[in-house]
């Protein structure tokens, strides 16, 4: 049974979280607190599998606690922060739980955990550095992540076509097929490089990059056709098209 380990600066999510994963019967809790100091010399001196830990917290942060451990260790972050650095938790082998935590989503957390026990454990130092580069102010997106169930693909920002929305959730238009993302539309504007995407539509934020031609209507409606293998066609409002236009250079 993995021993694990929980920090989180709030003390109703550590309990919450244990009650939890004492339900679950598949971990060992071993300790937990809501001081990451006290937190550090425990992890120093004990063994530990799993630590279950927030990235959020004041004075120590998450990944100030990783870059200060001096031996690795599993680790699944537990937050309300994750969907900005979704990408790099999934392609660095850990895991994440957004909060309030599910017992559903936990137990898949755990379902990884056991897979990946026996397995070369990443540099949690590396790790804590990477990640808190991908959450760093001001940062342009350049990877996103599609999950579905335990499948995480992660897409180049550069070969997405476009985002758009559709039933209340956003795409990703990339290699001919539509992704699920967790970022909102207005996240994403903010996040994107703005030289390089624009927003055509309420609806719609397109690489102008990857623009093959644009089409205009008889009643001066606009068409943007991109260079993907389907020719997609999508819809430029009108009090949009000029910041289209001064994006391609035309």
């Amino acid at each position: 049974m993995l021993r694990a380990y929980i920090l989180d600066d709030e003390r109703l999510a550590v309990q919450r979280l244990t009650r939890l994963l004492q339900a679950t019967a598949r971990v060992q809790i071993v300790g937990s607190t809501t001081d990451a100091e006290a937190a550090l010399t425990f992890l120093r001196a004990n063994d530990v599998d799993v630590l279950f830990l927030d990235i959020q917290m004041p004075g120590l942060t998450g990944f100030d606690l990783l870059e200060r451990l001096d031996r690795n260790l599993l680790v699944i972050f537990t937050t309300a922060y994750d969907k900005y650095a979704i990408e790099a938790f999934a392609v660095n082998s850990i895991d994440y739980l957004l909060k309030p935590i599910e017992p559903e989503r936990l137990d898949r957390a755990l379902d990884k955990l056991e897979r990946l026990a026996g397995q070369m454990r990443p540099d949690v130092r590396a790790l804590a550095r990477e990640l808190a580069s991908q959450l760093a102010p001001g940062r342009r997106l350049e990877r996103v992540a599609s999950r579905v169930g335990d499948r995480t693909t992660v897409l180049d920002v550069a070969r997405v076509t476009h985002f758009f929305s559709k039933d209340k959730l956003t795409f990703a238009g990339a290699n001919g097929r539509e992704h699920v993302v967790e970022f909102t539309l207005a996240e994403l504007e903010e996040k994107l490089d703005p030289r390089r995407f624009v927003r055509i539509h309420r609806a719609t934020i397109v690489n102008v990059g990857l623009v093959q031609e644009l089409d205009t209507w008889v009643d001066g409606g606009v068409l943007v056709r991109l260079k993907d293998e389907k020719k997609t066609e999508l819809s430029v409002s009108r009090d949009r098209f000029r910041a289209l236009n001064d994006k391609l250079g035309i």
